[in-house]
């Protein structure tokens, strides 16, 4: 491939390789087993204030692999996770993995419905899941085929300090309801349990499934991205390569994660790469009880912190959230949804750092493109692709489209999925003849080699043969000073075929639909404009913080 067609090489930062070494035979149980050597002694996980090292988290994570093997559980078995970020999630997460077994993250706010298909679809034999959601469990359990759950609770593995968690947890807050499942094991149990044996290491190779990382279902019924170990590991070392080059070799990187380790964003950018590097992470059980997640950030002297819009937003505006330590924060990566302006420019009063956009999506294991570390401000691009990484924007008919032109990003690279679990028709259509994965998202290659997304390809809403682009009508909605959130959704209109609805979260109750009109007006073109703007308290969203557009659209259709 020429270098011209690739303009993004020649801005890359001073050290970042052009390429990562595709064949290398590192797994994820491998990269994590070296780390726990060689960085035996340093932390790496701390939950609710305590911290454990490198060492005590790879015997947890022996055990729990142990456990599974004396289970009866073969090399390829699925197993599932479905907890929040607590102690017991990198040990179950690691065991798994060093087990030779395929992880399959379940998010723990699932209902009933969604949970039975996502078990069931991946052909799971056991469910890791914390108490706090086991009564899904039973209610889905009739449906289900699964033959093992294990009950972990917030305070296992932390020690005596664990009591009180656990305590709080199902007296004070009540956050247990009551639930019966037969042929379950407690967590603690099933660790005692693992230690009346030794472990068998497992040959794991490059090749082998690693995740089922089911897709957020946001626009319709999730699908299991088969990420292998090799897709995992390449992109590690993609954000690894990004980072040395800006960070270099720091012994007391210390990332806070939460976001959930479930998502793709956080278990590779967090869990994993943090892993590789010997850093330790600060785990968030619950990021929406913002006045413990603010006292847990000036507890610590946070290196790292990856973010959503809407939790920077949420972070930036809290008074309390100036109060914290920023002195050793060097890196600021948002994903996963856009970033908007307004969100980023708090966010760098406050902290003094810019927010660092990134791309990726969870068949792309997740990072496919990234800005520079070094900018001074935020760029509103997703920045460069990461290395061994091409992107192409293609048109309807899947041809090429020149620099500057919008239309579908595409993306060839090692952290590429192999493609959806028993769906090979669905694999047939997420890729190009040429074998680049489409994206869906609408993209825009400018010369310098930078990508700018301009929204979902489905999202789009054409009003009289123009295209107008959600997410730069909520960008303008959410710069005015009065608005906390905002979204935007098309729905059919007679006249112009789509009209574009807002739905908006007011930060001052004076805001009136005229003010935020005119607004609009002076910023968009006349086509552009809502036609129709509705106040809420609050707006759908996944559990990442995720606006699920969908729900609102299907609001506006169902009360037309």
């Amino acid at each position: 491939m020429e270098e011209p067609r690739r303009p993004w090489l020649a801005h890359y930062p001073e050290g970042v390789p052009h390429r990562i070494d595709e064949n290398s035979q590192e797994t994820i149980a491998s990269i994590f087993e070296r780390s726990a050597s060689t960085y035996a002694s340093r932390p790496a996980i701390e939950s609710f204030g305590v911290r454990i090292d490198y060492a005590t988290l790879r015997k947890h994570a022996e055990d729990v692999a142990l456990g599974l093997q004396r289970f009866g559980l073969k090399k390829g078995d699925r197993v599932a996770i479905m907890m929040p970020n607590v102690m017991a999630y990198p040990a179950v997460l690691f065991g798994i993995l060093m087990g030779g077994y395929v992880v399959v993250n379940v998010n723990p706010l699932y209902t009933a419905r969604e949970l039975t298909h996502q078990l069931n679809d991946s052909g799971a034999r056991v469910l890791f899941v914390l108490e706090n959601f086991a009564h899904t469990v039973q209610e889905a359990l009739p449906d289900l085929t699964l033959e093992m759950a294990i009950i972990a609770s917030p305070g296992d593995l932390i020690g005596a300090k664990g009591l009180l968690v656990n305590l709080v947890s199902r007296f004070v807050k009540k956050n247990v309801p009551r639930y019966h499942l037969p042929a379950t094991i407690r967590f603690a149990n099933f660790m005692r349990f693992a230690r009346h044996a030794k472990f068998k290491p497992v040959e794991i190779f490059p090749d082998d499934p690693a995740f089922l990382q089911y897709t957020g279902g946001t626009t319709g019924r999730a699908k299991g991205a088969v990420l292998l170990h090799r897709n995992i590991a390449a992109n590690v070392a993609q954000c690894e390569a990004w980072l040395r080059s800006f960070a270099g070799d720091r012994p007391d990187h210390v990332m806070i994660t939460a976001l959930p380790l479930y998502h793709i964003l956080a278990l590779t950018a967090c869990c994993l790469f943090v892993a590789k590097i010997g850093g330790c992470q600060v785990l968030i059980a619950n990021p929406r009880d913002l006045p413990a997640f603010v006292k847990t950030l000036k507890s610590v002297k946070m290196t790292m912190i990856v973010v959503v819009n809407t939790l920077a937003n949420a972070l930036a505006t809290r008074s309390d959230f100036k109060a914290v330590d920023f002195s050793q924060l060097s890196i600021c990566i948002s994903g996963g949804m856009a970033t908007q302006a307004a969100v980023a420019r708090k966010w760098k009063e406050v902290t003094g750092r810019p927010i660092v956009e990134g791309y990726g999506l969870s068949e792309t294991s997740p990072v496919v493109c990234v800005n520079r570390l070094d900018i001074a401000e935020f760029t509103g691009a997703i920045g460069y692709p990461m290395p061994s990484t091409d992107v192409s924007i293609r048109g309807p008919d899947g041809a090429e489209l020149p620099i500057g032109s919008a239309g579908e990003l595409c993306v060839k690279g090692p952290q590429v999925m192999a493609g959806y679990w028993n769906q090979p028709e669905e694999t047939r259509k997420a890729f190009t003849a040429d074998g680049y994965f489409k994206t869906g998202d609408v993209g825009v290659l400018d010369a310098d080699g930078k990508v700018r997304i301009v929204d979902r390809i489905k999202d789009m809403i054409l009003v009289s043969g123009f295209n107008v682009y959600p997410n730069e009508v909520e960008d303008v909605l959410a710069s005015h000073p009065k608005v906390a959130e905002a979204a935007v959704v098309g729905v059919a209109d007679k006249t112009s075929g789509e009209s574009v609805n807002a739905f908006v979260v007011a930060r001052d109750p004076d805001l009136t639909e005229a003010e935020l009109r005119a607004w609009c007006r002076e910023n968009l073109t006349g086509y552009k404009v809502p036609r129709h703007i509705e106040f809420r308290t609050a707006l759908p969203k996944t559990n990442v913080g995720k606006i699920l557009r969908r729900e609102l659209r299907d609001e506006l259709t169902k009360s037309g």
